[in-house]
């Protein structure tokens, strides 16, 4: 193994990410791209790949077919820097559904039932919390610890807010009651946040609110099988490794209702040695991320055949 092997981890993204014709170059070039969507469409009883390439949108952007579609895609470019390249990574992790991605390109867990499961994640996610009833926020430009406490002067006896995503430094995504977020906002502003977001979704992901979804999914985790990852994955929701069935099961069962703790996770990366990252899946916001987190690690994203090249070049 090469020293730039041993510095390199693959990244993969969540929801947030996907568009309509997302990887269509690839595909176009890649057998492996079509293979893989095939696979998650056999599982899930209906054209996956069609319904990315063609929408339409609204039913894309649908949770129920956002994660599937998301993990299909981030372990369909996983398949083909395989084929393009023999450089392996040491180190994976994905943001929220991502995590998925990653234990399925880490043979921990099988493609059909990664696909299975996030299906039936995004089905518990959104059946646990009435529409109208949650809410998501974007805080900009606001220290982790300040909007910790905005989220904790905003909540009463029968409304909560909390951190849902620490995403970069002055970037925290709040979730929790509709009327607790709005009350976050406001404590955000007169704190000194730069903007405040409410953020177009229909279900608040990462907080308390989906502690019933997380219990409702432990039974789904349960009847998975997962084997030890064959590259070390840092999980989110306690930037920690986990290499048995049990340990693997829990994140994923904390990773529903508790926050993703993604700029910890980068620094623990860089911490252990990371100085690459490649972002394998569509869309640039892990590589943006980065820049704010650790700009020391050089990122690349992988999405088309130029972007390949790109990558295959940083190792010549």
């Amino acid at each position: 193994m090469t020293l730039s092997e041993q510095s390199l981890a693959f990244l993969f993204p969540g929801q947030g990410s996907q568009s309509v014709g997302m990887l269509k170059e690839l595909a176009d070039s890649f057998h492996e791209v079509g293979d893989t969507f095939g696979e998650a469409s056999d599982a899930l009883g209906y054209d996956l790949f069609r319904l990315v390439m063609d929408g339409p949108e609204d039913r894309l952007n649908a949770t129920e077919y956002t994660q599937p579609a998301m993990l299909a895609a981030g372990v369909a470019v996983w398949q083909v820097w395989q084929k393009v390249s023999e450089v392996r990574p040491v180190f994976m992790a994905g943001h929220s559904l991502g995590e998925y991605t990653a234990l399925v390109c880490a043979q921990s867990l099988s493609l059909r039932d990664g696909i299975v499961l996030v299906r039936e994640r995004a089905r518990l996610m959104q059946e646990a919390v009435p529409l109208g009833v949650g809410a998501m926020a974007a805080i900009i430009g606001l220290k982790d610890d300040a909007v910790v406490q905005a989220c904790e002067m905003a909540g009463n006896d029968l409304e909560k807010a909390s951190p849902a995503n620490f995403n970069a430094p002055g970037q925290v995504v709040i979730a929790g009651h509709a009327g607790a977020v709005s009350r976050a906002i406001e404590n955000a502003k007169s704190e000194g946040a730069r903007r405040c977001v409410v953020l177009p979704v229909s279900v608040p992901s990462h907080c308390p609110l989906m502690s019933e979804a997380a219990l409702k999914f432990r039974e789904s985790l349960s009847a998975v099988s997962f084997s030890s990852p064959s590259f070390r994955i840092i999980h989110n929701v306690d930037v920690a490794e986990h290499v048995d069935a049990p340990g693997i099961r829990t994140a994923l069962e904390k990773q529903l209702s508790g926050p993703v703790r993604w700029t910890e996770t980068i620094r623990t990366l860089a911490d252990l040695g990371v100085t690459r990252c490649l972002e394998s899946g569509p869309g640039s916001v892990l590589t943006g991320l980065n820049k704010r987190i650790a700009p020391e690690i050089l990122t690349q994203g992988l999405s088309d055949p130029s972007m390949f090249e790109k990558a295959k070049e940083l190792w010549v």
